[in-house]
């Protein structure tokens, strides 16, 4: 009857595993589903329907979420343990990665099950899958949900847009007409296409009568900014909040973006999306469908710098794994989606994602 889901990592990570709490949602209708996230997920999921009922967020410092020179275990962990094993969870599930650190959180949750994937170094829980790093993480998800008797209700994920996300999104664009919206930033460097090629992408967007919105966040604003001074047509630049990135995306006409949590974002909320994506990326983050989405990558995993094999050891240079990407093909892929017929849709899209199908 209470369910806990330790998912609490970026939003990309959140989206990836929408499919696997519907499954969830759908096996166990009348249960409460409680995530375990990020403070800004309950804000995200608490504004619009959805499969979890409420978010407790993670506080930083306890072995998921630590901050740079924080305590290992600050005074408040023992208190915020103490408060989930009172909630005397039915189930809790591990769905925040192989389980070196998570799969001992979850245990300290004193719920009478737990599930979870586990890595060679990760402690067993009652139920677990082996964690394989090379596998489609919309699946991975749903395969863990699966040992629980959770059959896939959609492979989509999808996220509702709400009338104060349209408003949201009213207020920033103002008069702005039909627009593109490039995301040029990226947590891992390695996966930030340069900013020039962005610029050029850009130019030719514009050309094609479309504005062009560069969205950035507060980690986001350097490479936002060289877009912008690189482009010879004028793009605007915003800032949003939660609610209002996601009335944008969803009235965005194309979308491109490096493997980011905006880009995963735009996907889930029907936008049409161009990502660039690095390595094995390609094969746990890229959308299944083509009708609406279209992957370009880049498999450079020696380091310009050092040339470290980036896949088995990270050396730290911060430098682009994806400049090689062409700019042409960026374009063309964009101007294919553009040209589409707004309403097309793949067949086995609409097969496997139900919701769509109803019109919901």
């Amino acid at each position: 009857m209470k369910i806990a889901v330790l998912r609490a990592n970026g939003l990309g990570d959140l989206v990836f595993s929408l499919p696997a709490l519907e499954a969830l949602r759908a096996r166990y209708p009348d249960a409460e589903i409680v995530l375990l996230g990020a403070a800004w997920a309950g804000r995200l999921l608490m504004s619009r329907p959805g499969p979890v009922d409420r978010v407790v967020p993670v506080p930083p410092g306890v072995g998921l979420r630590d901050e740079p020179g924080g305590e290992a275990e600050p005074a408040g962990a023992g208190a915020f343990f103490r408060r989930m094993r009172a909630e005397r969870f039915d189930l809790a599930l591990q769905m925040h990665g192989g389980g070196r650190s998570s799969n001992p959180f979850v245990s300290r949750l004193g719920a009478r099950e737990t599930v979870g994937h586990r890595s060679p170094d990760a402690a067993p829980l009652d139920r677990w899958l082996p964690y394989v790093y090379l596998q489609p993480e919309i699946l991975r998800y749903l395969e863990l949900v699966a040992l629980l008797g959770a059959e896939p209700v959609t492979l989509a994920p999808r996220l509702a847009v709400t009338d104060d996300d349209r408003a949201a999104a009213a207020r920033a664009l103002g008069e702005l007409g039909p627009f593109a919206v490039l995301h040029p930033g990226a947590t891992d460097a390695r996966r930030r296409w340069p900013a020039q090629r962005f610029a050029e992408v850009g130019d030719e967007l514009a050309a094609r009568g479309l504005a062009v919105l560069i969205v950035r966040g507060p980690r986001d604003a350097e490479p936002g900014d060289r877009v912008a001074r690189a482009m010879r047509a004028p793009a605007r630049q915003v800032s949003l909040h939660l609610g209002g990135l996601v009335g944008v995306l969803s009235a965005a006409r194309v979308v491109v973006a490096n493997d980011s949590g905006p880009l995963h974002l735009a996907a889930a909320v029907g936008a049409p999306t161009v990502g660039l994506f690095w390595g094995a990326n390609i094969v746990g983050s890229v959308p299944p469908w083509r009708s609406r989405h279209r992957p370009l990558g880049a498999f450079d995993v020696a380091c310009p710098v050092c040339g470290t094999d980036n896949l088995r050891d990270r050396c730290g240079h911060a430098v682009s794994f994806v400049e090689r990407i062409p700019v042409d093909e960026v374009v063309a892929a964009a101007a294919e989606l553009l040209d589409a017929p707004p309403a097309h849709r793949g067949a086995l899209e609409r097969a496997l994602d139900p919701r769509a199908a109803a019109g919901r």
